[in-house]
C-alpha cells in the first residue's frame, strides 16, 4: 500500500475525477464527527490488537499503529493536530496521519475492517458515554428536587384539573410527581445501555471478512457484551440512535412541562413561587418586569430535540438495508439532542436551586374554590351509608348555597349544612380542614404527610 503522498481520500486510485466543490462540502462531516476521536482511537488499538493475536499482522507492526494512534490522540487532545477537511471525516484524517507518522505499516490498520463497522463502533461506544453522562444528570435533578420537596412537605397548595383549583396536596407531594418522571427518564437512558452492548465490529462493509478474525476479543477489550449477529443488520441499524433520540424527547418533555408550571406558579395571576433575580430577565422597555427567561428558554429548546427524532425516524423509514450516505446524518442528529438536553439539565438545575415557594400565597389560594367539596362527598359515603353519587349530589348542592353566599365551606354553620342534608352533625366541621383533607389521603401514593416522609425516604434510599 502506497503513502498516499498526495493528501487524497483512499479511494483517490479508483476515482479519477475530483469531487465537486459543493460535494466536498456536503460529502464531508469532520466538523461533526471530529468529537468521537477518542473513541475511533480506541476502536482502532483494539481492532490491531486482535490482528496481533490472530496473527494476521506481526508484533512489530502492532507496537508501531499503537504508538502512533497513542501519539495522535495527544495531538488531538494538546490541540496540535492539524484537521484537513479534504479527508472528508476524523476516521480518515487520523489514518492519514497515522502515515505521516510511522509510513507505510499504517496502511495494515485497515486489515478486516471497513468504515462502516469502524463508525458504528465509535458511535455507540460514545452513545453509551453520553447516556451515563445524562443519568448523572438526572441524579443531580432528582437530588435537588428531593432537598426541596423535604423542606415543603407540610406546605398546602391546590391541586389543579384544567387549571381550576381541586382538591389541597402538599406542596412536596407536586414536587415528587417529577422525581417520578425523572425516574422514569433514568431508567430510559440506562435500558438504552443493552441496546449498546453489542460490538459491530468486524462485520466489515456488510458481509464480513474472510480474514480470520476474533470478534469476541474486540467485544470484550471494547466493553461489550456480544458482538452483532448479522453484518447485513450491524451496518444498517440505527435503532440504537432512536432509542437515544427518543429518550432525549421524552426527558425533554419533562423539562418543559415543569418550566411551564413553574411559568405559571410565578405569574402575577398565581404568585405561588418566587424565582431568584439569578434566574430572571429584566425587559428594555418596562423597569418593573422579572421575566423567567431561562423556563421559557427550556420549554422552547424542547422542540429542536423533537425535531431530531422525527429527522431520524424520516431518514430510516425508506432505507434498504446496507449502508447508505443517508445515515451519516445520525451523529449530528444524536449530537445535537444530547448537547441541548445536557444543557438544559444543567440550567434545571440551576432554578431548582434558585426558586422558593410561597407558602402564605399557596394556602390562601388552596382556601379558595371550595377544595374539600370531594371530602365531604367522601364523608357522607363513610359516615351516612350513601351512595357515593348521592353523596356527590348532596355535596354540590351544599357548594351551591355556599357559593350563594359568599362563604367558604368551613365558614358554613353545621344548621346551614342541615338545611340541605339533614342527617349532618358538627362531627363534619372536621372535613373542611385542609390539613385534616390532606393527610386523609393515606392510599398509597396519595398526599398525606406520612406517605410523602416515607417516599422521599425510599427515593433516598434508592438513590444510594
Amino acid at each position: 500500500m502506497s503513502k498516499n503522498k498526495n493528501n487524497k481520500p483512499i479511494w483517490g486510485t479508483r476515482i479519477k475525477k475530483s469531487s465537486t466543490s459543493l460535494f466536498k462540502k456536503i460529502g464531508g462531516s469532520l466538523s461533526i464527527d471530529k468529537r468521537l476521536f477518542n473513541e475511533d482511537i480506541d476502536a482502532s488499538i483494539a481492532h490491531v490488537e486482535m490482528l496481533f493475536k490472530q496473527k494476521i499482522i506481526n508484533f512489530k507492526i502492532k507496537n508501531k499503529i499503537v504508538w502512533g494512534l497513542n501519539k495522535i490522540r495527544n495531538e488531538i487532545i494538546k490541540k496540535k493536530f492539524l484537521y484537513d477537511e479534504k479527508l472528508e471525516d476524523i476516521h480518515m484524517n487520523i489514518e492519514k496521519r497515522l502515515f505521516d507518522i510511522i509510513g507505510e505499516d499504517a496502511g495494515y490498520i485497515h486489515t478486516a475492517r471497513s468504515r462502516n463497522d469502524q463508525v458504528i463502533t465509535d458511535f455507540k461506544i460514545w452513545l453509551k458515554k453520553a447516556n451515563k453522562e445524562i443519568v448523572k444528570s438526572l441524579d443531580a435533578i432528582i437530588n435537588n428536587i428531593l432537598k426541596k420537596a423535604d423542606k415543603n412537605i407540610e406546605t398546602i397548595m391546590p391541586g389543579f384539573t384544567h387549571l381550576k383549583n381541586a382538591q389541597p396536596v402538599s406542596f412536596a407531594h407536586y414536587l415528587l410527581a417529577y422525581v417520578e418522571m425523572f425516574n422514569r427518564d433514568k431508567k430510559r437512558f440506562n435500558n438504552n445501555l443493552g441496546g449498546l452492548n453489542e460490538n459491530p465490529l468486524g462485520v466489515a462493509a456488510l458481509t464480513g471478512t474472510s480474514f480470520n478474525i476474533d470478534r469476541f476479543y474486540t467485544t470484550k477489550k471494547l466493553n461489550f457484551k456480544n458482538p452483532t449477529k448479522n453484518s447485513i443488520d450491524t451496518v444498517s441499524d440505527r435503532d440504537f440512535v432512536i432509542d437515544f433520540l427518543y429518550s432525549c424527547s421524552a426527558c425533554a418533555i419533562h423539562i418543559s412541562r415543569i418550566a411551564e408550571e413553574f411559568i405559571i406558579w410565578n405569574s402575577d395571576a398565581f404568585k405561588l413561587i418566587i424565582l431568584n433575580d439569578k434566574i430572571v430577565t429584566g425587559s428594555s422597555i418596562m423597569p418593573q418586569k422579572k421575566n423567567p427567561d431561562p423556563l421559557e428558554y427550556l420549554r422552547g429548546k424542547t422542540g429542536g430535540i423533537f425535531g431530531n427524532l422525527f429527522s431520524m425516524l424520516t431518514i430510516l423509514k425508506g432505507l434498504p438495508l446496507s449502508y447508505f450516505k443517508d445515515l451519516q446524518d445520525d451523529k449530528e442528529l444524536a449530537f445535537k439532542s444530547f448537547d441541548q438536553l445536557k444543557n438544559s439539565l444543567i440550567i434545571l438545575n440551576d432554578i431548582l436551586k434558585n426558586f422558593s415557594a410561597d407558602k402564605k400565597r399557596m394556602l390562601e389560594l388552596a382556601e379558595s374554590g371550595f377544595l374539600t367539596a370531594t371530602d365531604l362527598a367522601d364523608y357522607m359515603v363513610r359516615e351516612l351509608n350513601y351512595p357515593f353519587r348521592k353523596a356527590y349530589l348532596q355535596t354540590a348542592k351544599i357548594v351551591n348555597f355556599a357559593e350563594k353566599n359568599k362563604k367558604k365551606l368551613s365558614e358554613l354553620s353545621i344548621e346551614e349544612l342541615q338545611i340541605i342534608e339533614k342527617k349532618l352533625t358538627y362531627d363534619v366541621m372536621k372535613v373542611f380542614d385542609l390539613k385534616n383533607s390532606i393527610n386523609s389521603k393515606t392510599s398509597y401514593g396519595g398526599t398525606s404527610f406520612e406517605n410523602i416522609k416515607k417516599m422521599i425516604l425510599s427515593y433516598k434510599k434508592d438513590k444510594k
